[in-house]
């Protein structure tokens, strides 16, 4: 076996053993199938990164389809989302296409099935059906109306899509093999009867095609050479080669190529949630701010908190493709966007809890303009101007009126640079009557200035501080944001509902004060605050009232684990 064959992932294998064996490389096609019933979210790339992968790399169309069978719960709204954030992942499909679009063939196709005897109209309840149909260890029984004539199966049929029927009162059954060990082939669904207004097709129908029926007839439709699901579908495998082997007889001529379905490991993600229905009533009961608030795993949340394509499309490579379902660290996520971010978030300098600095020693009414490098080990970032004055705001943590040799930044006595200004040292410090430190003084070395080249400025010391002159600081508003659940796996207690395991501290709102070049930076624009971790600019953000995500902290936690 060659080395690239050895480094194919198993859908590959099967594409290229397809091929090897008489399947035209023009027959290949892909699709990525969601139901328009919520946002996407970062378990949906993997599926979406396998698919279009596959179609980059065999230079082959990609198809978005809808899976919209449901309108009880499908929006356009969520047609929309998926759409953008599929985009803005990179992604380009040949085709946009919908179940609703097939919903005439699929009836077409049913009234087939009943003529051939394959088909039949149950007239049980949902309750009376789940009872007949078995355990999996018993068979099940064959419904009382199995063995209605053909007749009378196309007028009820006929009658359920002319809406003569209440809800409930009759569905459209597959006749397959109640004794089946897969429960799914036990005579299953393919029709029910639901007087709700399609975002697409309006009141045109009330009666809907099941999942089963429909998924597996749109990929038929629509020519797709491999179906790509993942594990949950794998009993469905079955059921689809049934659907799909009866409608060939029908329609060989008109689609000649018949799917294949494969399944793969879903993406599981520690302390995150995947059910869109529980995301959901996380948006419903107010917990979050919506479906892109950037505590959700939602691709739009991501989005907003600053999350990048290159980091999520590499996170999902990472993960790779594979038969086993794992839990994945949410830390790799948080390592990729770090990674991308420190190649490409130009540096800039914000104080977040603020304590004031007076340099004694500094004229009153001078200012300076320094130049900083946006970047200070990477070419081609360009610098900016930043105000230098004699009142500073530094990070309140970064002093100590006592401290022992291991802690590096301020405390009386010592010195510290400022990072690209001058090295001050701490003289005293003014407290109010709680004891809280309201302001330090410092006196500064005029010969220290970064860059000036001076032997005084070359000097080593071993700690640097961010600062923000107090005169020409700007006011923001910085959202730093913790894991929305303090479970690594919240919705796998069998005792206890997720929700108990909801953060209460997940968002904390700070009144920060950034460098005024930030007051140019536009909504989505991201930035490492140097020594605090990476932030982008929120939908929310204004001219007038600047707001900051917290991406993500600069500490490396994944690679420590290595």
């Amino acid at each position: 076996m060659s080395e690239e064959n050895k480094s194919l992932n198993f859908i590959e294998h099967i594409i290229e053993d397809d091929l090897a064996n008489g399947m035209p490389k023009d027959d290949l096609r892909f699709r990525f199938p969601p139901e328009p019933n919520g946002y996407l979210h970062i378990g949906h790339t993997k599926a979406i990164g396998i698919s279009f992968g596959l179609g980059e790399k065999y230079n082959a169309p990609v198809n978005l389809r809808f899976d919209d069978t449901n309108p009880a719960k499908e929006e356009q709204e969520y047609v929309d989302a998926i759409k953008r954030d599929i985009a803005w992942l990179g992604y380009t499909w040949a085709n946009e296409c919908y179940s609703s679009d097939y919903f005439q063939q699929l009836y077409n196709w049913a009234v087939l099935l009943i003529k051939d005897g394959k088909a039949y109209v149950d007239s049980q309840t949902s309750e009376e059906m789940r009872i007949q149909k078995g355990t999996p260890t018993e068979v099940g029984t064959n419904s009382p109306f199995r063995d209605r004539s053909v007749e009378e199966n196309l007028e009820l049929f006929q009658g359920m899509k002319d809406g003569k029927f209440k809800e409930g009162e009759h569905t459209l059954r597959a006749k397959i093999d109640m004794t089946s060990p897969n429960m799914l082939m036990r005579d299953p669904l393919m029709y029910r009867i639901m007087y709700k207004s399609h975002h697409r097709t309006g009141d045109d129908w009330c009666i809907y095609p099941m999942y089963d029926w429909t998924h597996g007839e749109s990929d038929y439709i629509e020519q797709i050479s491999h179906s790509l699901c993942s594990l949950e579908f794998k009993p469905h495998r079955e059921l689809y080669n049934w659907f799909r082997d009866n409608v060939f007889t029908y329609s060989s001529s008109e689609y000649p190529l018949t799917p294949k379905q494969r399944e793969f490991s879903r993406l599981n993600l520690s302390y995150t949630i995947m059910s869109k229905r529980k995301l959901l009533k996380l948006v419903e009961e107010n917990i979050v701010s919506g479906w892109d608030d950037p505590r959700m795993p939602t691709i739009s949340g991501l989005r907003r908190r600053g999350y990048t394509p290159a980091a999520i499309r590499s996170f999902v490579e990472t993960v790779g493709v594979s038969k086993r379902e794992n839990v994945i660290d949410v830390a790799l996520l948080e390592f990729k966007i770090r990674e991308d971010l420190n190649k490409n978030a130009p540096r800039v300098m914000g104080v977040l809890d603020p304590v004031k600095v007076v340099i004694t020693n500094y004229p009153e009414d001078k200012e300076e303009i320094l130049d900083a490098n946006y970047n200070d080990y990477e070419e081609g970032f360009g610098s900016r101007e930043v105000p230098f004055s004699r009142e500073i705001y530094i990070e309140r943590e970064d002093f100590r009126e006592e401290a022992n040799k291991k802690f590096f930044r301020l405390k009386l006595g010592k010195e510290v640079r400022l990072k690209n200004a001058y090295f001050i040292t701490a003289n005293s410090c003014t407290k109010d009557e709680n004891g809280n430190i309201t302001e330090i003084q410092c006196t500064y070395d005029p010969l220290t200035k970064s860059g000036s080249g001076t032997e005084e400025s070359k000097r080593k010391v071993k700690g640097t501080l961010h600062w923000v002159s107090v005169k020409h600081a700007v006011k923001a508003e910085v959202r730093a944001y913790d894991r929305l659940f303090l479970d690594e796996a919240p919705d796998s207690h069998k005792d206890k509902d997720y929700m108990e395991f909801l953060n209460p501290n997940s968002l904390e709102i700070i009144n920060a004060f950034v460098e005024p070049s930030l007051q140019t930076a536009k909504i989505g624009d991201r930035f490492q605050f140097q020594r605090l971790g990476y932030f982008n600019v929120d939908d929310d953000s204004t001219k007038k009232s600047l707001v900051f995500n917290k991406t993500v902290g600069l500490r490396d936690s994944w690679s420590s684990k290595k």
